[in-house]
């Protein structure tokens, strides 16, 4: 595992354009998939690593993990049979600065990562990305009626970003542990 660090301001704003390595394995349970890496996320290479995202808490106490990981422990999510891509592999500040053609080609790679790997789910973390990337303009959280690649159950869910204002972090955990119950049943 890498240690934990703090980049600098300079580093953060170097990151612009990186990309961060995707966590996936064949067959996981679910593969989370989220909009974009930020500038922190890509300075340091791990996914949802700036401080105040809500994902790691969240995954914990939806029951996905046994205790609250790290970002630099992303790896371990891949022995409990989850792992994380994004949409869009470049990092930008914030996720509103991609263009709808961008989210829209991150849309179909993430369907041909899903026809190759074959997750049970793909849990997307961004309503808005997701109705943009796969053209569904009326989607709403949660299980979606189509399968990503004819293979995967949708699962929609909020950004877990910390800028996210609409959404608290109950809300977040209600619709993780609503996705685990499903998990569960599917085994």
């Amino acid at each position: 595992m890498q240690q934990p660090f703090k980049p600098t301001k300079e580093q953060v704003r170097a990151a612009r354009g990186k990309s961060v390595p995707d966590v996936i394995a064949p067959a996981l349970k679910v593969l989370f998939c989220g909009i974009n890496p930020g500038l922190y996320t890509a300075a340091v290479g791990h996914h949802f690593a700036r401080p105040g995202n809500r994902f790691w808490p969240a995954l914990h106490l939806a029951g996905f993990t046994p205790r609250q990981f790290s970002p630099f422990e992303e790896d371990a999510l891949l022995n409990h049979g989850y792992g994380i891509v994004n949409i869009v592999e470049h990092a930008t500040a914030r996720a509103d600065e991609l263009t709808a053609e961008e989210l829209v080609l991150g849309g179909a790679i993430l369907e041909e990562k899903v026809r190759t790997f074959k997750p049970r789910f793909c849990a997307i973390m961004g309503l808005g990305a997701y109705r943009l990337s796969f053209r569904r303009p009326k989607a709403l959280p949660g299980l979606q009626q189509e399968r990503l690649g004819g293979i995967s159950f949708v699962w929609v869910l909020p950004n877990p970003s910390g800028l996210n204002a609409s959404y608290q972090i109950k809300d977040l955990v209600r619709m993780l542990k609503e996705l685990k119950a499903m998990e569960e049943r599917q085994k």
